[in-house]
């Protein structure tokens, strides 16, 4: 008897260079605006800008979905 080959869900390839997954499970992403035109910007909002930043639970579902390997 012939198996059929399964189809694999493609992952969305953007939401994979946003988004990282983290040993406990949360989703890591990085705040935008952090690339160019520091200088115009104040320190502190540099620095903020510079945290590690987690999405919320309700919308790791939808990134999972996305990212068909996390």
């Amino acid at each position: 008897m012939k198996q059929l080959n399964k189809i694999k869900m493609k992952s969305k390839r953007s939401f994979c260079k946003r988004f990282f997954l983290t040993g406990t499970g949360k989703i890591k992403y990085f705040a935008r605006g952090r690339r160019h035109g520091l200088s115009n910007k104040n320190r502190k909002h540099n620095r903020l800008l510079a945290r590690n930043r987690y999405l919320p639970s309700a919308a790791i579902k939808v990134i999972k979905r996305m990212i068909s390997f996390l």
